[in-house]
């Protein structure tokens, strides 16, 4: 039996047919890596002159905390890295990026929603509100902190302060979801934001507060 080293040119029917196989496994394994690619990662190839496909970006008009936005995205670019490296609106945090921490917690026409897990193009002709679109500007300048905001600093509600902004646009949509009557109907209706320096007792007595003062959220 002949001794064949692995790449050496096959050139009967089964060997053509092998390496056919071969080559397109190649082909997809390039395509699957490039479009699991962050697009970090591709804009560093592409200064390295990697020259890796262009996508071509789709026009969005949006309403981004009260400032009616004309946008270029690509199709993959999430809301999350929209609002963070597009809008530098870094307010927003990036935690998991998987939808599991609630870090990146933002509202969407109201209803509050994982920015991570939203592509961007998908927010056409919506509504966008984050951290830094809750509190309300003055004439002098300064800005109004909102209720929850308030809230969060009297007691204590954060400690390293990276899940903060996610927290607090959370409990704003859990009150107006009507999920603010108890504190187990609280902490079950927040746990999907992470706290890793467990600061929930002053997350839930700073919920506790605005639901039970009645404020405008």
């Amino acid at each position: 039996m002949e001794n064949r080293p692995p790449d050496s040119p096959i050139d009967n029917e089964e060997g053509h047919s092998q390496e056919t196989r071969r080559d397109f496994l190649k082909h997809s394994s390039l395509l699957t890596a490039y479009a699991l690619s962050p697009s970090s990662l591709v804009n560093a190839a592409e200064m390295n002159g990697l020259n890796p496909p262009q996508a071509d970006t789709v026009s969005i008009h949006i309403d981004i905390n009260g400032t009616s936005r004309t946008l270029h995205v690509e199709p993959r670019v999430t809301l999350l890295d929209l609002l963070r490296e597009q809008l530098d609106l870094t307010g927003t945090k990036k935690g998991c990026d998987y939808g599991q921490c609630g870090a990146c917690t933002v509202h969407i026409n109201g209803i509050r929603a994982l920015a991570c897990l939203s592509f961007a193009v998908m927010q056409n002709g919506k509504k966008i509100t984050t951290i830094e679109g809750l509190a309300k500007a003055e004439a002098s300048g300064s800005a109004h902190l909102h209720p929850m905001q308030a809230a969060f600093i009297k007691h204590d509600g954060f400690q390293c302060g990276y899940c903060t902004p996610g927290q607090i646009m959370s409990a704003v949509g859990c009150i107006r979801e009507g999920h603010a009557n108890s504190d187990a109907e609280i902490k079950e209706y927040m746990s999907g934001n992470i706290c890793r320096c467990g600061a929930y007792e002053g997350i839930v007595e700073a919920v506790k507060e605005v639901k039970q003062g009645g404020q405008k959220v």
